[in-house]
């Protein structure tokens, strides 16, 4: 059994994200979406919401699965034993960024793969950070983000009196 792991900090997760996901879904038997803990930097959504977020958007996807770890991803990835790390790329950017920690984690563990998707380009422009910023001002989100995210969102920033 083909099992993936697509890690992120997911906040929040957006349509971006879920057709990373989704697509993946369709290739490997199993998808483990796992948010990243990370102390170091200041999230908007915690750990739990983001979980939360993440399986109420994936709740049609049937071999996904929702977790979040600490640590190091091929260590996480050893213990659920998975060999295929997931990542989308919207730019040459995105591709120098994560070529090196591809590598890295190559020779930390061999028989671990790390499968790259270039993202849909409806969706290459597409930030969590954006997202944040736009519903920070009360801008529209429509078609950016699941509409359990814009909801939970508009909860972080109610509209200005």
């Amino acid at each position: 059994m083909a099992i993936a792991v697509c890690s992120g900090s997911f906040d929040p997760v957006t349509n971006g994200h879920l057709d990373i996901i989704e697509r993946s879904a369709k290739i490997f038997d199993k998808v483990i979406v796992a948010v990243l803990q990370n102390s170091q930097k200041t999230s908007l959504f915690s750990v739990e919401e983001r979980v939360e977020l993440l399986k109420a958007a994936t709740s049609s996807l049937a071999n996904v699965e929702i977790d979040s770890f600490g640590g190091l991803l091929v260590e996480y990835m050893q213990k659920k034993q998975a060999k295929v790390i997931v990542r989308g790329l919207r730019s040459a950017a995105d591709f120098e960024y994560e070529q090196p920690i591809a590598a890295v984690n190559r020779k930390m563990a061999e028989e671990i793969e790390t499968f790259f998707l270039m993202t849909n380009p409806a969706y290459a422009y597409l930030s969590s950070s954006i997202i944040k910023e736009m519903a920070k001002y009360g801008a529209k989100l429509d078609g950016l983000v699941p509409s359990v995210v814009e909801q939970a969102l508009r909860g972080k920033f109610p509209p200005a009196r």
